[in-house]
């Protein structure tokens, strides 16, 4: 019995590499317009991404301009321990030159 279950062990580690190799096959090379869509939409993922950061970044002011409100009417002040960057806005979405 022992030896069947090792076989067919052996068996479907096989047929699972010889399953991988189609999906090992070299692709064509993607052609001027694809290149030119991808590009895009890499650089509208960076743009977006920017754009998050920068309101994260309005959101965090916020929450930090209340908290010294709250604790400058409780008669203590909150100062920053260190000084943080202005909030940079990334502007609108400019394609790529192609």
């Amino acid at each position: 019995m022992k030896t069947n279950r090792s076989c067919i062990l052996t068996l479907g580690a096989v047929l699972a590499a010889l399953s991988a190799l189609p999906a090992a096959a070299k692709l064509p090379e993607p052609s001027a317009e694809a290149k030119a869509k991808a590009a895009e939409a890499a650089a509208r993922t960076a743009w977006a991404n920017k754009v998050a950061d920068y309101k994260l970044c309005q959101s965090m002011d916020r929450v930090a301009a209340r908290y010294r409100a709250d604790r400058k009417s409780a008669g203590a002040e909150a100062k920053p321990a260190t000084p943080t960057p202005a909030c940079a806005d990334p502007g609108p979405f400019v394609p790529p030159a192609q």
